[in-house]
């Protein structure tokens, strides 16, 4: 399991088109048979602040998602949106197992 926390910082005037364009990307996303899980969440203290937790069966699922259309226009879309580079960090679970999810 490839767990990844995409953290996005997007200006304040475009927090509400953020969130319908990352809903829908999420949407489609949980679709897809490498995703475990796939969330979006927001900071209580700072409303311009996600994080996309993305949970992926195999380090291939991560690949091939990002090769998904709805991928493209999510990442074209909110692209302009940041008010600094995403970044992201990736984990592996420890628990629970793999069979858990």
């Amino acid at each position: 399991m490839l767990i990844v926390h995409v953290h996005v910082h997007v200006k304040p005037e475009c927090i509400e088109a953020f969130q319908a364009a990352s809903q829908e990307n999420a949407q489609h996303s949980v679709r897809e048979p490498g995703i475990a899980r796939f969330d979006v969440v927001q900071q209580l203290d700072d409303a311009a602040r996600f994080v996309l937790v993305e949970a992926y069966r195999t380090e291939a699922a991560a690949a091939a998602h990002k090769e998904t259309a709805h991928y493209a226009r999510w990442r074209d879309a909110v692209a302009p949106m940041m008010a600094e580079p995403r970044h992201s960090v990736k984990f592996s679970n420890l628990f629970p197992a793999d069979d858990g999810w």
